[in-house]
């Protein structure tokens, strides 16, 4: 069995603070109002040599009409579910509350091992509040301080002791997939239509997912983590707190990616914040697919709509339109399984290999047909090409006066190698050095 503990508690009672401390991390939003944290949200954490997974989820909500909170309730549940360690969260400060007892009787109900975390528990004064806890009748009572790590040490030297194993399956060598863009394009839809499930929330409001939400996908010969991340809007419109961080969330997503599935509304096309992020995602090297969801809402759609339609995006992307593009609707579920094959193909371009004799071979041939321009009588010989050991694709090409050639012949040096190798999708480098 996983070695999976799920934190759950009503809102606002250090749920993500404990979380953060558990996987030494800053994963999760902390800021002192409920229903920061929404989705579930994954972390990995250790203690002597034990390692295990670890689940946020939002504050537990019984009865609200409010639409998030229904939601919440929900990936609660969920994560109880899957976790065969509960992680059941108070707040010494206010005492034994209605909320408590509900998630109390949904954790007897579970039949799961719950320990019981006195939270707030950060002075002398309040050590012994918690006794009032053990009324909740599902698991031992640890006084601890989720802020400073007071108590967790003890609270984990139990926990361990129901796991079976010591390690947990690593995805640390996977893709990363990152599916990012504006707020409300249907990032978050197209990842529970992916996985099968409502792992993370979805409704029409903007700004719906908070954290960035990570998840392995092992289906159908494919194996990767999916992140789905916060819609990033124009710094100007961000006001509050919140919404800042989930946006940095995202950027850093798409910095530690391997390839950014980049999704755009059909119905409104791409916009200059569609754009910004685009040129985010090439400015770090990553691969793009590019993914036009929402396409079963535009109308009256012809034989020659989506050609049509791909040449306008490419035209707007430009000078890098080398980037696949697929048609889907994630309501749907059309032509999503189609979007992994594309986003796969990618990754596999930004981790290729060129063998440096094949590569002078075809691209020498390329330049004895059409030379760098001599300037100022000076002839400009290439003389050498090598791919450099980098993330993404980058070549080193020796020559006598690399000052002379101007960045014309770079775009057709990179154009040919796109050509020959095929790199669709990934930026491509190009680096003119002295031999």
């Amino acid at each position: 069995m996983s070695n999976i503990v799920a934190i759950v508690g009503r809102p606002n009672v250090g749920k993500s603070t404990l979380f953060n401390r558990l996987t030494e991390s800053r994963n999760a939003i902390v800021e002192e109002m409920s229903g920061v944290t929404r989705d579930r949200i994954y972390g990995k954490g250790e203690w002597i040599g034990y390692e295990y997974s670890v689940i946020d989820t939002g504050g537990y909500v019984r009865g609200s009409d409010d639409v998030f909170e229904q939601e919440i309730r929900k990936q609660v549940e969920l994560a109880i579910e899957e976790a065969n360690v509960i992680i059941f969260v108070v707040d010494v400060t206010t005492g034994v509350t209605d909320l408590d007892d509900k998630v109390a009787k949904l954790l007897r109900a579970s039949n799961k091992k719950v320990f019981l975390a006195a939270n707030k528990v950060d002075n002398t004064g309040r050590v012994g509040l918690s006794s009032e806890f053990w009324s909740l009748g599902v698991g031992d009572v640890y006084d601890i301080a989720a802020a400073s790590g007071s108590g967790t040490g003890e609270l984990l030297d139990d926990i361990v002791k129901e796991f079976q194993s010591k390690e947990i399956e690593s995805d640390s060598e996977l893709p990363r997939f990152a599916i990012v863009g504006k707020p409300n394009v249907g990032k978050s839809s197209l990842a529970n239509a992916l996985i099968g499930e409502e792992r993370n929330i979805v409704t029409p409001i903007s700004g719906t997912t908070r954290d960035a939400v990570n998840t392995r996908y092992s289906a159908f010969g494919f194996d990767f983590v999916l992140i789905d991340t916060a819609g990033i809007r124009k710094r100007a419109k961000v006001q509050e707190d919140i919404e800042y961080y989930s946006v940095l969330r995202s950027v850093r997503t798409i910095e530690s990616a391997d390839v950014c599935i980049f999704m755009i509304d059909a119905t409104e096309g791409i916009q200059k914040q569609d754009l910004n992020i685009f040129y985010m995602c090439e400015k770090n090297h990553k691969g793009i697919v590019v993914l036009v969801n929402k396409w079963d809402l535009i109308e009256n759609k012809g034989t020659q709509s989506t050609k049509e339609a791909e040449e306008r995006i490419r035209e707007q992307l430009a000078p890098f339109n080398d980037v696949p593009i697929v048609f889907t609707s994630a309501v749907t579920k059309q032509r999503i399984h189609k979007a992994l094959e594309v986003a796969m193909k990618v990754y596999n371009n930004r981790v290729k290999k060129i063998q440096t004799s094949v590569l002078n071979e075809v691209m020498q041939n390329e330049i004895a047909h059409f030379p760098p321009p001599s300037l100022k009588g000076k002839y400009v010989n290439i003389k050498y090409i090598t791919q450099l050991p980098t993330h993404a694709p980058a070549f080193a090409f020796y020559s006598n006066l690399p000052q002379y050639i101007p960045d014309s012949y770079k775009r057709f040096l990179e154009n040919k190698i796109r050509m020959h190798f095929d790199f669709e999708g990934v930026p491509v480098r190009i680096f003119i050095r002295k031999k």
